[in-house]
């Protein structure tokens, strides 16, 4: 596993990583109303994480968990595969993710955070 501490927000995504933060997705805003503030767990997440040069919805340091929020363009052959190939770095980086449709935040709010909160128990089994 690799050590993280040169890894992550680098300061050339500062700007980037400001503007995803003050103008969240409304999943984002939604989902981030759950994890503020310890509120999951008295787990803490960080909203637009940098690890490398990509930015993460959530993250939550003590887990090495990222959670991403799916749109429309990740529904495309070429949004797929460079997911996939996101998904596949930070797992090298022993980053675990996990990917929720954005629709799933609004009808699915418990399932979600269900989800999130067994992959806690459940990832190191």
């Amino acid at each position: 596993m690799t050590n993280l501490g040169d890894k992550y927000n680098h300061k050339h995504l500062k700007e980037n990583r400001k503007n995803l933060r003050n103008n969240l997705t409304p999943a984002e805003a939604t989902l981030w109303r759950f994890l503020k503030n310890k509120q999951l767990d008295g787990r803490r997440f960080r909203r637009q994480f940098s690890v490398e040069n990509y930015i993460l919805d959530f993250y939550c340091p003590s887990e090495k968990l990222a959670i991403e929020l799916d749109g429309a363009h990740h529904f495309t052959s070429a949004g797929f595969e460079k997911d996939q190939e996101r998904d596949k770095r930070l797992a090298d980086l022993g980053i675990w993710v996990l990917r929720f449709e954005n629709v799933d935040v609004f009808k699915a709010s418990e399932t979600v955070l269900d989800t999130i909160r067994n992959s806690f128990q459940n990832r190191y089994l």
